[in-house]
Order: structure tokens, then sequence, then C-alpha cells
């Protein structure tokens, strides 16, 4: 799999507002997956498993089972990785706009 479609599976999962709510549980630790469906109450099994394998293709969660029970984890590393890629590059070019600004902002108006 190329960077580019790890990125796009990583952005994919991260779109859904839901998923970024499963993934801000597991920040808080590991959880199972019965867990999970109890934490969205609203949601069928079915569906918390649906959003569970998207996230685990695009390498956010890792799994880990033990017996009958599967136990979710936070993987942040591609997380870290779009943002290595895309944030923080362009994040140092907004800074030196803003600096320029700022500067010229400063001068002594004549």
């Amino acid at each position: 799999m190329s960077i580019d479609s790890k990125d796009d599976a990583v952005f994919k999962a991260l779109a859904s507002g839901l998923r970024r709510q499963m993934l801000d549980a597991l920040k808080e630790s590991p959880q199972t997956t019965g867990m999970l469906c109890e934490r969205f109450a609203g949601l069928d099994r079915c569906t918390v498993m649906q959003h569970l394998k998207v996230l685990e293709e695009a390498g956010l969660v890792l799994v880990r089972r033990e017996g009958r029970e599967r136990w979710n984890h936070l993987n942040a590393l591609p997380i870290q990785a779009i943002h290595d890629r895309w944030i923080s590059r362009y994040a140092g070019h907004a800074m030196s706009v803003l600096t320029a600004l700022q500067q010229r902002l400063d001068e002594p108006q004549d």
C-alpha cells in the first residue's frame, strides 16, 4: 500500500465524527468491543463493528484478542504521520506569513 493510499484511509477514517469519538474513547484506555457498544448505546453492535473495521483498516486501531473478548487499542502513529507530512509543513508557512504581517503592522506609520 502506498503512502497516499494509507493517508487516504486515515483521512477517510477521521472524516466521521463518530469514529473520532471512538478514538477519543480509546485514548482514555483500551476497550473491548462490548464496552464500546455500551458507550455508544444509540448504535447497534453491527454499526460499531463497521466503524471499528474502518479504523482498523486505517491502522488507527490495533486489536488483541483474549478468549472471546476483542480489545481495541488506539494507534496514534498514523495520525502523527499525517501531522508530520501535512500539518506541520503548512503550519510553518502560515507562521512565517503571520510573522511578516505582524512586522508590517508594527512598523511606524508616516
